[in-house]
């Protein structure tokens, strides 16, 4: 066997490893996320809901929904080794990304204004703690970016753009929940 062939079933081994590692911190990671979600429809039900601008939270999610469009095109390109198309795409993630990030912390929690009531301190604790999972992505996202700079991944040796697509993913989902409890269900309360 060759040293070629010994190195890639040692990285196949360790990637089995860090694939159930990932899937577990993301298992674990939703339950709180779901926590959250049963106290926003425990203390608020479904008849209220905290008052945000409607415009604004759609315009987030779409940008949301379609960076995870770029990050799945991202690491497609790289499974099939076009680079060029890996880097735009990724680029493009990291940009949506970061207009999703400012879009929340910057325009919606200034606007959503904090005053101590259940509704707003149910808003700033799902949005923050989703916008703090954006952040980290980003950061991933980036770290990734650089390293595929350094030649680090291939087309057979890309664990890394793998992880960081589907912990996109999983926040682009976790998203697809909160979006609609916080600003589509119920009434504005008051």
């Amino acid at each position: 066997m060759s040293s070629v062939t010994t190195t890639l079933n040692e990285y196949r081994r360790r990637e089995g490893t860090n694939r159930l590692g990932l899937w577990l911190f993301l298992i674990s990671d939703t339950f709180v996320f779901a926590g959250m979600f049963v106290a926003r429809f425990y203390l608020l039900g479904s008849g209220t809901r905290p008052e945000v601008s409607q415009e604004l939270g759609l315009a987030i999610t779409t940008l949301l929904l379609i960076s995870s469009y770029f990050m799945y095109t991202a690491e497609t390109a790289m499974a099939f080794g076009d680079t060029r198309k890996y880097y735009r795409s990724l680029m493009v993630t990291i940009a949506l990304g970061t207009l999703f990030l400012i879009g929340v912390v910057a325009v919606e929690w200034p606007l959503a204004h904090y005053d101590g009531s259940v509704p707003t301190s149910i808003f700033f604790l799902m949005t923050g703690f989703h916008a703090f999972h954006v952040l980290t992505g980003i950061f991933f996202l980036v770290i990734v970016y650089r390293n595929s700079k350094k030649g680090l991944y291939t087309a057979e040796r890309h664990w890394p753009v793998e992880a960081a697509a589907v912990y996109w993913h999983f926040v682009d989902v976790v998203w697809i929940f909160f979006y609609p409890a916080l600003y589509l269900i119920g009434g504005v309360a008051g």
